[in-house]
């Protein structure tokens, strides 16, 4: 499974890379630290799944959401920020979010979404 993580800080992103390579037959293929790059590097690296934070420079995850889900063969989108605000829980979902976490208390639902998907794949 080939995943791209867009966040704006280098912290979370070492943080996601390092959880996600614990993950058997999880390849984090790129990452970048704002929308524009986001956008771009999801649409040439075609990953499985995307995992976004909502609030980056030059734009927002909402923003790399909408653009990757414009696309006949998206990505799986899991938004992952510190703003898990009902609003935004409900635009990410409206603009075809797969999953929307918390940061401070679901960090660690990515890895199950992603174990999961595997799973369900290998079936």
């Amino acid at each position: 499974m080939r995943v791209y993580v867009v966040d704006d800080s280098s912290l979370v992103r070492e943080r996601l890379v390092a959880l996600l390579s614990e993950i058997d037959g999880v390849d984090v293929i790129g990452t970048a630290d704002n929308a524009e790059e986001g956008i771009v590097g999801i649409s040439r690296e075609k990953p499985d799944v995307a995992i976004l934070d909502i609030r980056m420079p030059t734009g927002s995850g909402i923003s790399v959401l909408e653009a990757v889900k414009s696309e006949a063969d998206a990505p799986t989108v899991i938004m992952l920020t510190n703003y898990p605000y009902p609003q935004y829980r409900k635009k990410c979902m409206e603009a075809g979010a797969d999953y929307f976490f918390d940061k401070s208390s679901e960090f660690h639902r990515v890895n199950d979404v992603l174990t999961g998907m595997i799973a369900h794949e290998s079936r």
